[in-house]
């Protein structure tokens, strides 16, 4: 004869376990995802608005000021005249602001 022993498990703790999953993903979107989501539309939107004459910083590290834009690619003036033909993408920022951080 086998004996069948049950268990009850309390309503509460599936609910807390829930609430503690929806809080992780909350504090988890909240903390990661939203801010580099945030910082990816500001550096799309710095490159959208980039002009001739611009002093910036590209993702290399080089500097120089851009002196053509054609469609996606600039003409970036570096020490000496010396002139880089460069993807938008490969720009990150404005110099005065890399100057400062």
């Amino acid at each position: 004869m086998h004996t069948i022993i049950l268990q009850a498990q309390p309503q509460g703790g599936q609910w807390t376990q829930l609430l503690f999953f929806v809080g992780i993903i909350f504090v988890f979107y909240f903390f990661m995802i939203r801010p580099q989501q945030k910082k990816a539309k500001e550096q799309r939107k710095f490159i959208e608005e980039v002009k001739k004459g611009d002093y910036v910083v590209t993702i290399g590290g080089m500097h120089g000021s851009i002196v053509e834009i054609d469609g996606d690619t600039v003409i970036l003036e570096v020490e000496k005249g010396g002139r880089i033909r460069l993807n938008k993408a490969a720009i990150s920022m404005e110099a005065t602001r890399a100057a400062r951080k």
